[in-house]
């Protein structure tokens, strides 16, 4: 298996009950990001929010605060912080960063999701 069809493999897969796994290439693009916003030191903040077209939508951003209840992940550096009302979302889903002629940018594989809006942006379950 070549190392593509290995990455490939990996962010198809589906992250263990009660987590949420990043890839390689989510994790560096995540940091390359963080730094680029003068964000060094703090942590990435994953979650599901309600809107878009499709009911949910995913957000991410930078922050330093720890909150009640988090799901606390360390990545190479890299901590990630999910609220227990995202993960009921988010369990299971991988974290890809993808790069490709017509889509380039960070993917969520959620095995739950039933239905996703055209834009890629939205989603239901």
């Amino acid at each position: 298996m070549s190392d593509l069809q290995s990455e490939q493999s990996a962010a198809e897969a589906e992250a263990p009950r009660g987590s949420i796994s990043l890839t390689p290439a989510a994790i560096e693009w995540v940091k390359r990001a963080r730094s680029k916003e003068g964000k060094d030191g703090e942590a990435l903040r994953l979650g599901v929010k309600a809107g878009g077209c499709s009911g949910f939508s995913y957000f991410m951003g930078f922050t330093s605060a720890q909150r009640k209840g988090d799901l606390v992940l360390e990545y190479e550096g890299l901590t990630v912080y999910v609220d227990p009302k995202s993960l009921e979302y988010l369990d299971g889903t991988v974290v890809d960063y993808e790069r490709g002629m017509l889509n380039t940018g960070i993917k969520f594989n959620n095995p739950r999701v039933k239905k996703a809006c055209g834009c890629g942006d939205s989603f239901s379950f």
